[in-house]
């Protein structure tokens, strides 16, 4: 494991305590054990993130090629912020949090499922950059090893579930649907990715010979 730079650790504890304030601040309180259990699996998340993702991707990912960050990065931060904040009301209004206790609970675990899946697919791809592009200054060649096995993209399989499970973990079936917004922009991603690496990434079309599915097996 990587030790994590002070900034990053720094900016990962400024993200969970954002996160809470933005829930429970529109809320309007602090007694509600659901969104406590949110934080606790998002906080595991963030901190696993730090010693899973060397230096050097976590600065590709912010700054890929070393430019300012993509107007994507911008847009995911804008749509999580609008979920989190429509959790917090629909919590404190009462507009859809009618979710049962059961499916929050199954919610919540698919949320820290999809996460796990998500960052060992990143931990094992040095390549995994925020943006579509061939990193020949990185040595960018195929990955196999892990999930990799499996599917072409374990990263979007990991992330679609974590989607789609927030806002039903987090009792609001209206953050849910916002949540779900990003799921055609995954799968638009995965399609432009497999594109790519198939066009310009020597090796990319044996391997997607060999491992046939972009997503999940026997379907997609």
């Amino acid at each position: 494991m990587t030790k994590p730079s002070q900034a990053r650790v720094a900016q990962t504890l400024g993200f969970i305590l954002l996160v809470a304030v933005i829930l429970f601040g529109t809320a309007g309180r602090i007694h509600i054990p659901i969104f406590w259990a949110y934080i606790v699996v998002l906080a595991a998340a963030s901190v696993a993130s730090l010693f899973l993702i060397d230096e050097d991707l976590a600065r590709e990912r912010m700054r890929p090629g070393g430019h300012r960050p993509a107007l994507r990065l911008y847009f995911i931060f804008l749509l999580c912020i609008a979920h989190w904040t429509i959790a917090g009301l629909d919590r404190r209004f009462h507009w859809s949090d009618t979710v049962p206790l059961s499916l929050r609970i199954a919610a919540l675990a698919v949320f820290a499922a999809g996460w796990a899946f998500c960052l060992w697919a990143i931990h094992v791809n040095r390549f995994f950059s925020s943006i579509v592009r061939i990193q020949r200054e990185r040595g960018h060649q195929v990955v196999t090893a892990g999930p990799y096995r499996w599917v072409r993209h374990p990263g979007y399989a990991g992330a679609i579930p974590v989607l789609l499970a927030s806002g039903i973990a987090l009792c609001s079936w209206l953050a849910t649907a916002l949540g779900a917004l990003g799921v055609p922009l995954l799968l638009w991603r995965t399609i432009i990715e497999d594109r790519t690496l198939r066009a310009q990434l020597p090796g990319y079309t044996e391997y997607a010979e060999q491992v046939r599915w972009r997503l999940l097996p026997g379907v997609w």
